[in-house]
């Protein structure tokens, strides 16, 4: 009997699901000239979005990192006894570029900011371009005043307004426009994307931005090896010129005894005296021309930076609505708008009546 009233309740239950979809189904049929006019109304509001939608252009750069080759440094400790220089950390800056983090360094305020600051044309900076064709100026009219900012003066003489609006504005980019992509994690090939309005704006920004951080890039990777570069050269060209001067004495010395009697020592001391310093010198020299080539083969091998494999060219690709897309999405989406704002109008009209 139980097994019994059970399955009765179950035919209930799904008999009541039957009953309240035909219900639901006879309802909105009977609203079918709200929901035709929703349809239309979204058709009409798909047209002109699709019509006064600007197309965004993709600038798109693809590269690879190549990472610097720190070989040679042990090599190359082995000079620190004899110049004095710490050669113990040359390849410590390799850490800086691997992995995420170079992505990150395309994010930064530093690189984004030098890149907005850069030249557009000969007439206006990519920042003045940028602040057009946003319309920034009139957005923010209440808050600065940007038609009066000149951007073309040094940095360091900006005032507040200006360092805040080039910050907004990076931040802009960061947030809306800036992508940076590693297609395959397993690879070092990385993608960066710059997404505008502005087709040529896309296109020179992206290229400003890999050519700025491709500088910052050289610079950090490769300063401590320039440096430890520069030292040596210094002390190879000062330990030649002492070479230098110790052979002009021991030839002067030589010169003022030239048959000397190898039984008197003291006639020839001096003699002797300057050949040993030339003796002593050369071997010095010797060492630090060795280690000199050294550090020139570790700067080389630590120079390679961004090899790029694809760059922007015009015109770029493009992502726009079409005119029967936005059409039948309009429609779709006015519909579902007026199938539920149906629904849940029913159900409080339900409540209020069971109230």
């Amino acid at each position: 009997m139980a097994t019994s009233k059970h399955f009765s309740d179950n035919q209930f239950t799904l008999k009541q699901v039957v009953k309240n979809l035909e219900e639901w189904i006879r309802f909105f049929l009977g609203k079918w000239k709200l929901l035709l006019a929703a349809g239309i109304l979204g058709l009409g509001l798909g047209a002109l979005y699709s019509i006064f939608k600007k197309p965004v252009f993709h600038a798109e750069t693809s590269f690879v990192l190549e990472e610097g080759d720190s070989g040679g440094r042990g090599q190359m400790a082995g000079l620190a006894s004899l110049v004095g220089v710490n050669l113990g950390s040359l390849g410590g800056t390799s850490g800086l570029f691997q992995g995420d983090n170079i992505m990150e360094l395309y994010k930064s305020d530093r690189m984004l900011s030098e890149t907005l600051l850069s030249p557009f044309d000969e007439n206006e900076l990519l920042i003045d371009r940028f602040v057009t064709f946003e319309k920034l100026d009139k957005k923010w009219a209440s808050k600065v005043d940007i038609p009066s900012m000149d951007f073309s003066i040094p940095r360091e003489e900006f005032t507040v307004s200006q360092d805040s609006v080039v910050k907004e504005v990076s931040k802009l980019i960061r947030d809306y426009q800036l992508g940076v992509t590693k297609p395959d994690r397993k690879l070092t090939i990385l993608q960066v994307t710059i997404s505008s309005k502005d087709e040529r704006f896309a296109k020179i920004f992206n290229e400003t931005l890999v050519e700025k951080v491709n500088a910052f890039y050289y610079d950090t990777k490769t300063k401590k090896t320039g440096e430890n570069l520069e030292i040596l050269q210094s002390q190879a060209d000062s330990v030649r010129k002492i070479l230098d001067e110790s052979i002009g004495e021991y030839a002067v010395a030589s010169d003022r005894v030239p048959n000397a009697n190898p039984l008197l020592s003291r006639a020839t001391i001096e003699s002797k005296k300057r050949q040993i310093d030339v003796q002593a010198t050369g071997a010095v020299y010797g060492e630090i021309v060795k280690n000199l080539e050294i550090a020139k083969v570790n700067h080389r091998n630590n120079s390679p930076l961004i090899q790029v494999i694809d760059s922007p060219r015009l015109p770029l690709p493009r992502t726009e609505t079409r005119l029967v897309k936005g059409m039948v999405l309009g429609s779709i989406l006015t519909g579902l708008f007026a199938v539920v704002f149906l629904y849940f109008r029913r159900l409080f009209q339900k409540h209020v009546q069971e109230s």
